[in-house]
């Protein structure tokens, strides 16, 4: 199938989709943090959707720490790599991004096209996997597919904003029950947490790294290559390679729960 670069009425439905919790189920919701889930009629996709309220970080600052790479590897510990590989537009672009899973599942990675816009007083980043003719399946990942994930950035005045993360995926895999649960209950809010954490930090960080350098707001300044976008292909779930992980046990986890907590 081909690739479609996302327009205004896709951002404007995904913003709905943050927005409504109708059939949404809160699993988490400790105080700024409410994670909810959603049962999807196939039972290979999981869909996750989260909000943090920020009382003391910008709309602004929000849009600038999920779009800055070489930030991301400074606070992100559930990261393998991550990088751009190209621009198809002044707001869009393909990457590719690895992370590790909870022990003992594979670690995933993913290619994505990801797409960005500023909306009235709100920002909006949202991204869906493609084929990339040089950035095949790899031998020791599992490539998952991203049907819709991306972030809605609300201000809530002059120095407040809500940060909402959607994203329905297929892991590729029959995961166990534990490793659903866990994520809900305890990955999912951790990671909203890190990213305000994240936040605080990157003005002073931004300062001493390129501080005038933000290709997603100045669109002149991006060296990536160019990328056709005839060139790449709706990646399809149905093409990848399936497996069964839903017997494995939670075994290391207090370890790993451990780790994490250290990060």
């Amino acid at each position: 199938m081909p690739v479609q670069i996302p327009d205004d009425t896709d951002f404007s439905s995904f913003k709905e989709q943050c927005e409504n919790h109708e059939g949404w189920t809160a699993r988490y919701n400790k105080g700024s943090v409410t994670v909810w889930c959603r049962d999807e009629e196939c039972k290979t996709i999981q869909k996750l959707k989260m909000r943090i309220v920020c009382k003391d970080v910008t709309a602004e600052t929000l849009y600038d720490v999920l779009h800055d790479t070489s930030y991301r590897k400074k606070w992100d510990s559930n990261m393998i790599d991550t990088h751009d590989i190209g621009r198809l537009t002044v707001n869009a672009d393909v990457g590719y991004y690895s992370w590790k899973c909870p022990s003992p599942l594979k670690n995933r990675d993913f290619v994505t096209m990801r797409s960005w816009l500023p909306l009235g007083n709100d920002y909006l980043i949202i991204n869906y996997s493609v084929k990339h003719p040089q950035y095949p399946p790899k031998k020791d990942y599992v490539r998952a597919v991203s049907l819709l994930t991306g972030y809605l950035i609300q201000s809530n005045g002059a120095n407040s904003s809500t940060l909402y993360y959607l994203t329905q995926v297929d892991p590729k895999g029959s995961l166990p029950k534990w490793v659903v649960n866990r994520v809900s209950q305890f990955v999912a809010p951790k990671a909203m947490k890190k990213i305000y954490k994240a936040c605080q930090k990157y003005p002073e960080w931004k300062r001493k790294h390129n501080p005038n350098l933000k290709p997603w707001i100045y669109p002149e300044q991006n060296t990536l290559p160019c990328i056709n976008v005839a060139d790449l292909v709706l990646q399809r779930a149905d093409s990848l390679e399936n497996i069964d992980e839903s017997r494995l046990t939670e075994e290391k986890q207090a370890q790993h729960h451990s780790d994490d907590e250290e990060t």
